[in-house]
């Protein structure tokens, strides 16, 4: 069973930072395009940015210049760093392998995800 660890969540004023990591076995981390998505309040989860093996990213629009995605392949372990948040960054945050870096279809159950909340 993979496990999906997400953290770093937390509350934080609009302006603020907030960095996430999730952690996964080195089988499943050694393999896939890792991904963090993110669920608003009363909205449907979202893709929010991509890694690739090799590091090559992608953002979504709402995110780009702001939010930076990296990966520890030591560590099995991805990153969102979170600068300049928003109100509308509010959600919980889960991450995902994909199959590819176009790829929206998450790959393997949800963890527990983390809780970001931006003050306004």
């Amino acid at each position: 069973q993979v496990q999906l660890v997400e953290s770093g969540g937390g509350l934080v004023q609009a302006g603020g930072s907030l960095r996430l990591a999730c952690a996964t076995s080195r089988s499943i981390f050694s393999i896939y395009t890792m991904a963090w998505y993110r669920q608003a309040p009363g909205k449907q989860r979202e893709l929010v940015t991509t890694i690739t093996r090799s590091g090559g990213t992608n953002y979504a629009d709402s995110v780009k210049g702001r939010f930076t995605i990296s990966r520890d392949n030591a560590k099995n372990t991805v990153y969102l760093q979170m600068n300049n948040l928003k109100p509308e960054d509010t959600g919980v945050y889960y991450c995902n392998p994909v199959r590819s870096p176009t790829a929206t279809i998450p790959l393997y159950s949800w963890g527990q995800g983390t809780q970001v909340t931006v003050s306004s």
